[in-house]
């Protein structure tokens, strides 16, 4: 690691013990899962102290786990408000190295993960409100994506979709 690096290491490693500071980060977290729980968006609980993860299945449940509502629940929310999520799901889970079926596990999620000292609390309202956006037309959501291409292992990374 070059000097640099290893500075920026240390320095979050000290802040990441600095009382203040996580308090104030899983504060900023759970105010955020709170607001989400106002506009009724199906949210795992308790809420963590880097990311609210959001239920993709019960958020877009008549879309089929076949295609993807989690990857079609984050590929949403950024065409709507520019919020950056990451699926944790079945596209993630890629398929199984014997059959090449694609797995599909029990959760199906949205991972929105705050990034530290950069957002504020409006920044967070304005997560929040696109997503209860999103959540309120979920029905006008047909469809979910299909795969055009993926790589034979690790998919999620450079996979290509398709809407149907």
């Amino acid at each position: 690691m070059s000097g640099r690096d290893m500075n920026a290491l240390a320095q979050g490693l000290y802040e990441g013990t600095e009382y203040l500071y996580l308090e104030s980060r899983i504060n900023q977290v759970s105010r955020l899962g709170i607001r989400m729980k106002e506009y009724g968006i199906p949210v795992l609980e308790p809420f963590g102290g880097h990311a609210i993860f959001i239920d993709a299945k019960k958020f877009l449940s008549h879309i089929p786990k076949e295609e993807f509502p989690a990857q079609t629940l984050a590929l949403k929310l950024y065409t709507e408000g520019g919020v950056r999520g990451i699926e944790i799901g079945a596209l993630m889970a890629d398929r199984d190295p014997v059959t090449r079926q694609n797995r599909y596990p029990d959760l199906e999620t949205v991972r929105l993960a705050i990034p530290r000292r950069v957002y504020t609390d409006n920044h967070m309202n304005y997560v929040a409100a696109t997503v209860g956006s999103v959540f309120e037309k979920r029905d006008r959501i047909k469809r979910g994506v299909k795969i055009v291409w993926e790589a034979p292992i690790m998919r999620h990374f450079t996979v290509r979709l398709e809407r149907f």
